[in-house]
């Protein structure tokens, strides 16, 4: 590295934020960008440590030491180079990625670990300003074409590779617009569309084809897609998971993602009509990243109150001695969100939903819980007997997460799932010997930068079965330029 003592001579500094206030009056990004000065240093905290755990505990395999040290040098075109070899779209990962790498940091040991994401953020975004991101089009065509059902992130990352090696991709996305969950199931807050359209714009001029308002088995035949020589499903985990408690179907209980989506769409489609949250009491159930994302919304459409209920119990302030570095930890995270007003309760089962003569929601029936270890190690869930309580309630939010994909295209295909209502596949193809799938609807819900690893090794399996041989990278190989 280029300065071992880096870590030593700065502290962790993160990008700034706008304040609470003005943040939540829009739906706009509210990050203040640190200088190029401070982003030097923090590249530099990148100890020359013997083996680089974060690059390991990358799903796609990053060589975060390579691009921190050009940070270091201030060689931003070249981490960029870096940067691209192995992950197709570090603009999203650098903004929506847990970032598994900075948890297994070996600087993390003794102090806060290198802020690797956001290194990572400035690094794409510094790119695309000086226009060093630029199409790149193939330099000749095979005859393969291929068929890409889902363009989230998965999908897309797997359309980038197969073009790069000149096959004729096609993708089909069920919405009118391209980014599957990255477009209408990440708030603007954390994702403004036009990052994803600036990337789309690029993969169209490297000649993938999008068509949209394409619901392949729905408006789209699944005998449109037999001509083509091979086909990767990467629908998503789609299916989400109910509350099936009494009063379940009242006026104001919606699952999250149809809130989300529909939020987002009402931004740039002023006619699209969202749930009214203004002056309402608010509850959302589930407390992962969704349940954040509803938080967030809700307190920008200026509910009354936001109250998060998680079944589990608290995580510590600090990492849990059950999950010793370099594993992922167990501990209390607390988002933008949260922190922008939300009173948050663990350990708490949803019993009932109450409602009026009209079946509009009025409130919650709610029981204190607490986790028991069975014989066989398995949990099992106590209720607290005497700790029902009722909660004022107009709208409740349904953050539960997902069961699996959506199983009518397996069906139309023949496609097995398996018992996990996840596609089954063998390295990523599935019974039918020229049909892929990956992302969520392989893997069942789970990060994104999971997704884009996916349709990167996805990607490879196609190609070597189209073709017997590759040249496409696996994880944490990279095609890098002379530099």
């Amino acid at each position: 590295m280029g300065k071992p003592t880096g870590f030593k001579e700065f502290k962790r500094k993160e990008d700034g934020y706008i304040s609470v206030k003005k943040r939540i009056s829009n739906y706009k990004e509210f990050t203040i960008k640190l200088d190029d000065k401070d982003l030097k240093n923090q590249g530099s905290r990148c100890m020359d440590c013997g083996i680089p755990f974060c690059h390991s505990s990358c799903p796609l395999g990053n060589l975060i030491p390579d691009f921190n040290h050009m940070v270091h040098q201030e060689e931003w075109q070249k981490a960029s180079w870096i940067l691209h070899s192995t992950n197709n779209f570090p603009e999203f990962t650098g903004r929506l990625c847990p970032a598994p790498c900075e948890k297994s940091c070996v600087l993390g040991i003794i102090e806060e670990p290198v802020s690797i994401e956001n290194i990572e953020k400035n690094i794409v975004e510094k790119s695309f300003k000086n226009g060093w991101i630029k199409p790149k089009i193939p330099n000749k065509r095979t005859n393969y074409k291929i068929a890409i059902v889902g363009s989230g992130p998965a999908g897309l990352a797997a359309a980038q590779q197969l073009n790069s090696v000149g096959h004729n991709v096609i993708v089909f996305e069920k919405e009118d617009k391209i980014g599957g969950l990255l477009r209408y199931g990440i708030p603007n807050f954390k994702l403004e569309k036009k990052i994803i359209d600036r990337r789309v714009n690029i993969l169209k001029k490297e000649g993938i084809k999008f068509i949209t308002n394409a619901n392949v088995g729905v408006n789209i035949s699944v005998s449109d897609l037999e001509n083509f020589d091979s086909i990767l499903l990467c629908g998503g985990a789609s299916e989400k998971r109910d509350l099936n408690i009494p009063g379940a179907n009242s006026n104001g209980v919606i699952q999250a993602m149809d809130l989300l989506t529909r939020q987002t769409k009402s931004i740039y489609d002023k006619s699209i009509k969202t749930p009214e949250l203004k002056n309402k009491n608010v509850i959302v159930i589930g407390g992962g990243d969704t349940g954040s994302d509803c938080v967030g919304t809700a307190n920008r459409n200026g509910a009354k109150s936001v109250i998060n209920f998680e079944i589990m119990p608290k995580p510590p302030i600090k990492r849990s001695i059950k999950t010793p570095w370099p594993y992922w930890p167990l501990q209390l995270k607390n988002s933008t969100s949260h922190k922008e007003g939300c009173d948050r309760n663990w350990l708490i089962n949803t019993k009932e939903f109450l409602f009026n003569k009209d079946n509009n929601l009025t409130g919650l029936k709610t029981v204190n819980v607490k986790w028991e270890t069975k014989k066989n190690n398995s949990p099992k869930l106590i209720e607290i007997e005497g700790s029902e309580k009722i909660w004022k309630c107009d709208i409740a939010l349904l953050a539960l997460g997902f069961t699996g994909a959506e199983a009518t295209l397996a069906t139309k295909l023949g496609v097995k799932i398996n018992t996990r209502n996840n596609y089954q596949t063998t390295n990523y193809q599935t019974n039918i010997s020229k049909i892929f799938s990956a992302g969520d609807m392989r893997r069942g819900q789970s990060l994104i930068v999971w997704a884009i690893s996916e349709g990167r090794e996805a990607a490879r399996e196609i190609d070597l079965f189209l073709t017997g041989k590759t040249s496409l990278a696996t994880k944490g190989e990279g095609q890098l330029p002379k530099i």
